[in-house]
């Protein structure tokens, strides 16, 4: 009440001097009145002084989580050079205990993030065909793949072509889901990506032996995680 009674004298005193307003005091009790509940009620509402606000984010431990049994992952990632504009993708499918059955990296050329993304997504699932996988889930740390490949209406996208191509996979007899999952969740796949960098043009397979993959699956087989900041559901 006294704040409100100060800010109100105040404004009563800036009114007289500078537009000429006289008001009496009845008037500016009545004022003061007026405001008293309009100001507790934004205050109540909102608890901005009794209950502090929850923070917008809470820090998790992320980690690569097997398939149920029965099933495969597909994990894939898109990367692309900021200096050169040129992408690259990979592929990496795996069993419920976290076993490697294949492989794959892309070297993709001139392409966007999104794009880059996607072929991963792609060419993952046609080595999963290839090799008679039928219950597959996707795992992508791309939200805007995820979204792409969820709408219908992809025609004029420039994504068009590869979306096209994902969903006659799709189309195929076999069960697929598609999941986003965070980057600390899909850190092998960002490996082979960014080794798609560094071989020739197009597509190559990555054995077991691999020295480096063979690294990060056992990275995640171990359940070892990683924080991140997650925004809170309002």
């Amino acid at each position: 009440e006294f704040g409100i009674t100060c800010w109100s004298l105040w404004r009563t005193r800036n009114d007289r001097v500078f537009a000429g307003k006289i008001i009496t005091p009845k008037t500016f009790l009545h004022r003061v009145r007026a405001w008293l509940p309009i100001v507790r009620n934004a205050l109540d509402k909102d608890k901005l002084i009794h209950k502090p606000c929850p923070p917008a984010r809470t820090e998790e431990q992320i980690s690569w989580k097997p398939p149920p049994p029965e099933w495969v992952f597909l994990n894939s990632d898109g990367s692309v050079l900021l200096e050169t504009g040129l992408g690259a993708a990979g592929g990496l499918i795996r069993d419920h205990s976290g076993r490697y059955l294949s492989a794959c990296t892309l070297n993709l050329g001139a392409c966007t993030i999104t794009q880059a993304e996607l072929r991963g997504a792609v060419e993952g699932l046609q080595v999963a065909w290839d090799r008679g996988h039928c219950r597959i889930r996707v795992q992508l740390d791309s939200q805007c793949a995820v979204q792409l490949i969820r709408q219908t209406d992809t025609e004029e996208h420039h994504c068009a072509a590869v979306l096209a191509r994902f969903m006659e996979l799709l189309s195929r007899p076999w069960e697929m889901l598609v999941q986003h999952v965070y980057r600390e969740g899909n850190r092998c796949v960002d490996f082979l990506a960014s080794r798609g960098h560094v071989v020739p043009f197009g597509f190559h397979e990555v054995v077991s032996s691999d020295l480096m993959l063979s690294y990060w699956i056992m990275y995640d087989c171990q359940g070892i995680s990683e924080p991140r900041l997650v925004w809170n559901e309002r």
